[in-house]
């Protein structure tokens, strides 16, 4: 890590399993009697997905998908690419996206227009961190663990220029 870089705990590895542990109740709740397609989108989401699925009390597709508009950069490039799309038929099915982080809205904006022209039965949206204050787009969040304001976070998965994904807690990362 580079010694010009400081990381400020935000959310520890205990907050963020009583907060995972809650929304997979609630979504068993909300999914009981189906098998929903969990769609994470790489490579934020992994931890996050599967600190989720393993509190599910049904039965689930997993899928992921990888989207790339960051590169090595702390804010978006604004233009959204797939690295990896779909494989899974989601057609009449209850999709379920489980994000990292939802930011400007851009990547999530322009995978929910694609996946949309494949006629799921249903979408919701489920994020780690809501970063509400910088939305450009008009997006229901389902589910969501944290709201923070503009802070520029790393670990449980998520990362700056592929560093710090392996933290167990949330951390604002500053200069």
């Amino acid at each position: 890590m580079s010694t010009d870089l400081k990381l400020t705990p935000l959310f520890t590895k205990e907050q963020i399993r009583l907060k995972t542990r809650e929304i997979a109740k609630q979504v068993s709740a909300d999914y009981r009697e189906k098998k929903p397609v969990l769609i994470a989108v790489l490579k934020g989401s992994f931890v996050f997905l599967a600190d989720i699925i393993r509190d599910l009390s049904i039965d689930v597709t997993v899928e992921f998908v990888q989207i790339s508009s960051y590169g090595s950069a702390k804010t978006s490039s604004g233009t959204c690419t797939f690295q990896k799309d779909v494989t899974v038929d989601i057609h009449n099915r209850d999709v379920l996206v489980i994000e990292d982080i939802i930011d400007s809205g851009n990547t999530l904006n322009f995978f929910l227009n694609h996946i949309k022209e494949r006629n799921p039965a249903s979408i919701r949206i489920c994020a780690l961190i809501d970063k509400t204050v910088r939305r450009r787009h008009d997006l229901t969040i389902d589910y969501s663990c944290f709201e923070i304001a503009n802070e520029f976070v790393v670990g449980y998965g998520l990362d700056h220029d592929e560093q710090f994904r392996h933290l167990s807690g949330i951390y604002e990362l500053t200069a």
